[in-house]
């Protein structure tokens, strides 16, 4: 039956209805399951397809996500450089922090063994980088500043917004799902160095917080 159900998948899709999606951004497996079992039936061929465009295919089957990343550079000085495909994206530094933040929440919700899926209210996230932050932090523009930073993170696909859910009293607070793709972004090495990258973290945002605090 599931031999039956993949032949089906692959024959709805040709390798375009494949690269397609994949150039336009990550594929889930929960967002389209039949899509989905024809990547991993002719994922060969597609890896095939876009190193051509001097791209390669990042695939976790455990996780259900695969995306495409520019392929690492030549160390053939005289090999022709090829255009990207695939744009890098600067981070700003409170962006990146609130990365590195949700992806220890990630590991730290993984070694618990409890629901795979990590969902956070705004308030726990304002709440992950409120300790970083000195004392008398004006809290309108923390607020604030970190709604910008979570939504350039929905928009980069690492979180995504769901529907509000109760919060304290009678009212609803926003929540969000932290996505798994997360993980192949800051991977156990640099975790391995967390606290450390964290102290720079701090020392940095502390000067920024208190000009905020004096304006």
């Amino acid at each position: 039956m599931l031999e039956q159900d993949a032949e089906s998948a692959t024959g709805t899709h040709d390798l375009s209805s494949l690269v397609i999606p994949l150039l336009k951004g990550v594929v889930y497996r929960e967002s389209d399951a039949s899509l989905w079992s024809a990547l991993l039936e002719l994922q060969a061929r597609v890896r095939d397809y876009v190193a051509v465009l001097n791209l390669e295919l990042v695939l976790d089957e455990a996780e259900g996500y695969a995306f495409l990343r520019s392929r690492p550079g030549r160390d053939d000085e005289s090999a022709p450089t090829l255009p990207r495909l695939v744009a890098r994206r600067p981070l700003s530094f409170p962006v990146s922090l609130l990365l590195a933040l949700l992806r220890k929440k990630l590991a730290e919700s993984d070694a618990g063994g409890g629901d795979t899926r990590l969902i956070l209210t705004r308030e726990q996230i304002v709440e992950l980088v409120r300790v970083f932050l000195p004392a008398g932090s004006n809290e309108t523009k923390l607020i604030d500043q970190i709604e910008t930073h979570v939504n350039k993170i929905v928009e980069l696909g690492f979180l995504r917004k769901l529907k509000p859910v109760a919060g304290k009293g009678d009212g609803q607070v926003a929540a969000f799902e932290v996505q798994r793709i997360l993980k192949a972004f800051v991977d156990a090495q640099w975790l391995a160095d967390f606290d450390a990258q964290l102290a720079a973290y701090q020392a940095q945002l502390a000067p920024a917080a208190e000009r905020d605090t004096d304006d």
